[in-house]
C-alpha cells in the first residue's frame, strides 16, 4: 500500500511517497522538524477500512443496497504528549505570550509599593492574564528583575515611587528591553494602556 506523506520544514512543504504502509489504508502525514533537526510525525489524515468491518458498520445507499463505509481518521496534533514535548524543545522554556504560564511578573521597589502592585495584579487577573506579584523578601530590585527574567516571564512590571504616584508601571521584557511607563487606569489621554498592550501581545501569531 502506498502512503503519501507531507513533509514540512522551514515553511516549505514537501509531499513524497512512502511504501512503508499502515494496515488501515492510505494516509497523509505532517512531519515537523524540531530545534535540533529531528523529525516528528504529528498530524495525520488517513482512510481506515478495518474498524468499520470490526464494528460491523453499514449503511443503505440510494439503490437500497447495504454498503460498508470507509472511516476517516484525523489527528490534528497527533499524540498530545508528543506535541507538547516538541513545543517544550522548540521554545526551550521561552514560551510565547499566548502560550506562556508566566506572562507577567510585578516587581516592587519596596514593601511600601505593594498596594499599587496589588492593584495592578487585580486588574491583570480580571483580564485573564497569568500574573504573579513577586515578594521582595529583602531582595534588591535588580535581583528581583533577574529572577523574573530567569523564570522566563514575558513581561516584567516595575513599580516605584514615580509609578505609584502616576498610576503607571514601568514595563520591560525578559530580554532586558525597557519599554517605559504605561497607564493602568482610564485617563483622558490613555485608557488602560497596559491592558491593551498586553492583549495585543498575547494574540496568537
Amino acid at each position: 500500500m502506498i502512503i503519501l506523506t507531507q513533509h514540512w520544514t522551514n515553511n516549505d512543504i514537501y509531499i513524497y511517497i512512502s511504501y512503508i504502509a499502515a494496515f488501515y489504508g492510505p494516509k497523509i502525514d505532517v512531519v515537523v522538524t524540531d530545534a535540533i533537526g529531528r523529525e516528528h510525525q504529528c498530524a495525520t489524515i488517513q482512510l481506515d477500512f478495518q474498524l468499520p468491518q470490526r464494528f460491523g458498520l453499514e449503511y443503505v445507499d440510494s439503490n437500497n443496497n447495504v454498503q460498508r463505509p470507509v472511516m476517516i481518521h484525523r489527528a490534528i496534533l497527533g499524540s498530545l504528549e508528543r506535541m507538547f514535548a516538541i513545543l517544550c524543545e522548540h521554545y526551550g522554556g521561552r514560551w510565547p505570550m499566548w502560550l506562556s504560564p508566566r506572562q507577567v511578573a510585578i516587581c516592587t521597589v519596596s514593601s511600601s509599593h505593594m498596594p499599587h502592585g496589588t492593584k495592578v495584579y487585580d486588574i491583570l487577573s480580571e483580564n485573564d492574564f497569568y500574573v504573579d506579584l513577586l515578594e521582595t523578601d529583602g531582595l534588591t530590585l535588580p535581583k528581583m528583575i533577574k529572577q523574573a527574567q530567569l523564570a522566563q516571564y514575558n513581561y516584567i512590571l516595575v513599580i516605584g515611587d514615580r509609578e505609584q504616584e502616576n498610576g503607571t508601571v514601568n514595563v520591560r521584557t525578559r530580554d532586558g528591553e525597557i519599554l517605559g511607563e504605561m497607564s493602568i487606569e482610564n485617563t483622558s489621554n490613555n485608557a488602560d494602556e497596559l491592558v491593551h498592550f498586553l492583549n495585543e501581545k498575547r494574540k496568537y501569531v
